[in-house]
């Protein structure tokens, strides 16, 4: 078993930590919290054991009727791989740490690129992450972006990527920013970062993003277009994502158009959190121009689709299963994977 610790319990965090404990070649051997919350709490009744990063809170804790296992560096030093879910910007400051205790260790996209020195996705680079002691998991959109060009090139060949990113405005349960009321251009300038992050993983395509945030909390929308090498049609298109293990087709039949919608249909599927742990493509928008020019809308759930990428990256680095599609395989089937279809 994988003993894996989880060093930030929050949005990302307590997913990955639920997306562990069902694996069966793997163990959740702590998760940390900076202060007692509501998360602490749901820690607690999952089980987990609790670690703080300052022991002097501890009183503090315990008054709240919560156990302390220890300070973060115990919770390291029982773990084989930690995943870092910390803030953004807070996990670079961590790497002193793990490289002192010399554990490996799984970042997130809001850490860059040189952090890790290597970001991963499953479908394109999960050999080559043997050996390394670090990894970071590119961004939610990203990994969006990722899965589709690379899916798309490897079938027909991509020449040029252009994709118009529409961004949720919060995460459900952050109050702290309010209500608002604007669509803000996230970055004004052209193109936004989620190319370069892109080509952190797939270096040699050519992609420019452009990004907005509008007024929601829940998934990322994005308008793609790719200029293809190969001739195609879109009945081959459809067949390539209906094969993707981690891209699910939102048909037309369902009348789903909208997030809230595929929201409640993957509630309705059974899926904890209602997460949508797949590209969630509408079947509807697909469409093969000419036979070279690609266009559709997908969705992406910004909470969820980078938790099956840190289950298999933690293989991955610790080298326990060499074929990434076994692993693929192995990820979805623990979380119940009932795809999108």
């Amino acid at each position: 078993m994988i003993k894996v610790a989880i060093n930030g319990y929050g949005t990302i965090g307590k997913r990955v930590a639920d997306a562990v404990a069902k694996q069966p070649d793997m163990e959740v051997v702590g998760v940390s919290k900076t202060s007692v919350s509501a998360e602490a709490f749901v820690a607690k009744k999952r089980g987990y054991p609790l670690y703080i990063a300052d022991i002097g809170k501890k009183a503090a804790f315990e008054k709240a009727g919560l156990d302390v296992a220890g300070d973060v560096e115990a919770m390291l030093k029982a773990a084989d791989i930690v995943v870092d879910a910390t803030p953004g910007g807070v996990g670079e400051k961590n790497r002193p740490v793990y490289e002192r205790l010399g554990k490996k260790a799984i970042y997130q996209g809001g850490e860059e690129h040189e952090v890790a020195g290597f970001s991963f996705n499953a479908h394109v680079n999960y050999k080559e992450a043997e050996g390394h002691q670090f990894a970071r998991i590119v961004s939610c959109n990203s990994t969006g972006l990722v899965r589709i060009i690379s899916a798309m090139d490897q079938a027909f060949g991509v020449d040029r990527v252009r994709a118009v990113m529409v961004r949720r405005a919060s995460d459900p349960g952050d109050v702290k920013r309010g209500p608002v009321d604007a669509t803000v251009l996230n970055p004004a300038t052209i193109p936004s970062h989620h190319g370069p992050d892109v080509n952190t993983v797939l270096p040699d395509v050519n992609i420019v993003t452009l990004a907005m945030i509008v007024p929601t909390t829940f998934m990322h929308m994005h308008a793609i277009q790719m200029d293809l090498k190969k001739e195609t049609t879109r009945e081959e298109v459809l067949k390539v994502f209906e094969n993707h293990s981690r891209i699910g087709l939102v048909r037309k039949a369902t009348g789903i158009k909208s997030n809230a919608q595929l929201r409640e249909y993957a509630q309705d599927l059974g899926r904890p959190r209602a997460d949508v742990w797949e590209n969630g493509v509408f079947e509807e928008s697909v469409s093969v121009l000419g036979g070279k020019e690609f266009y559709c809308f997908q969705a992406i759930h910004q909470e969820a689709d980078v938790i099956p990428e840190n289950i298999d990256c933690i293989r991955a680095l610790m080298g326990t299963v060499k074929d990434p599609e076994e692993s693929i395989r192995m990820t979805n089937k623990a979380l119940g994977f009932v795809a999108i279809r």
